[in-house]
């Protein structure tokens, strides 16, 4: 399987909020004009899987000065401060019949090397429990119960330091 990871442009827009939907709860999806926002203010966090030319997952997320992400950052891009210390990670898609493949992983190694070349700190997400294990084979660590209150789920934080 020929994977091509690549930064996303405003042409990817209608492919990256079908990935979502069908990816997350609708509670917890971000929809259309968010993505749309997104790709605008921060397109240099923002990767697109692609097989054949076909989007089949991605990886976003801006970049801020704390090292949690809080809810207000979900639903607005300018609080994005391209000059930051860590890049936050607000989704990780990959649409079910390309699952278990690797195709995440990649996206995240991807996400993590290229914060790594522009000098972050580090990389912060927030996950459910099921995922903890999961997200700690790159690295991170948990951080604990988080704040964030996004979709009415449980989150932790997860904090990746360089």
């Amino acid at each position: 399987m020929d994977i091509k990871i690549r930064r996303v442009s405003i042409e990817d827009l209608d492919d990256v909020a079908e990935v979502e939907a069908r990816c997350f709860p609708e509670a917890e999806a971000a929809m259309k004009a968010l993505f749309e926002q997104r790709i605008k203010t921060f397109p240099e966090s923002f990767f697109v899987a692609e097989i054949d030319g076909k989007i089949i997952g991605f990886i976003n997320g801006a970049i801020i000065n704390e090292t949690a992400i809080y809810d207000e950052l979900f639903i607005d891009a300018t609080l994005h401060v391209p000059d930051g210390d860590y890049q936050t990670i607000f989704g990780l898609d990959v649409i079910p019949e390309y699952c278990n493949q690797g195709i995440a992983a990649q996206l995240m190694n991807h996400m993590i090397e290229v914060s790594k070349l522009k000098v972050r700190k580090g990389v912060i997400l927030t996950c459910k429990e099921k995922l903890i294990h999961y997200y700690s084979k790159f690295g991170f660590e948990n951080k604990g119960v988080s704040k964030s209150e996004h979709g009415g789920s449980e989150w932790y934080d997860m904090l990746l330091e360089f």
